[in-house]
């Protein structure tokens, strides 16, 4: 009887240890899909803004387009920044969240009285920080994440 018992709770603690294991590994995922999908974001908004820009000018609809993408990729900034990350890409995502201040802070740059102005975007660094963070993704991808 006192072997069944110690059998049963052995593999019970296996089993236990087992999913702690996994769940690392589950959260290691949705980590990297969270940040993956934020980097495509910034790398679609990039390809797109120039042109936007050159059209905010003259196009009224071109310069709302242009706002809601900005506020977005605020949004998913500020987002991406709450993360919690896997131990093993914590000094990764701590230089993503280095860039996303910078990123944030160039974007409150380009605003006048709450809107994107077109002239401030023009001079900003946003697309050189937004390749900055894209660079990043290299990183966690050579972490086996």
């Amino acid at each position: 009887m006192k072997k069944i018992r110690f059998i049963i709770l052995s593999v019970m603690f296996l089993m236990l240890g087992g999913c702690s294991v996994l769940e690392g590994v589950n959260n290691s995922l949705d980590y990297l899909n969270e940040t993956t999908d934020y980097i495509n974001e910034l790398s679609t908004f990039a390809e797109e803004a120039p042109s936007l820009v050159q059209e905010a000018a003259t196009n009224p609809d071109s310069l709302k387009q242009l706002e809601n993408q900005v506020s977005s990729l605020e949004s998913s900034a500020k987002e991406f920044n709450e993360l919690e990350p896997p131990s093993v890409a914590e000094d990764v995502h701590n230089s993503i969240v280095e860039k996303n201040e910078k990123l944030l802070n160039e974007i409150n740059n380009a605003k006048l009285n709450g809107e994107i102005a077109i002239e401030q975007i023009n001079n900003s660094e946003i697309f050189t920080t937004i390749n900055e963070i894209k660079e990043l993704q290299t990183q966690l991808e050579e972490l086996g994440l």
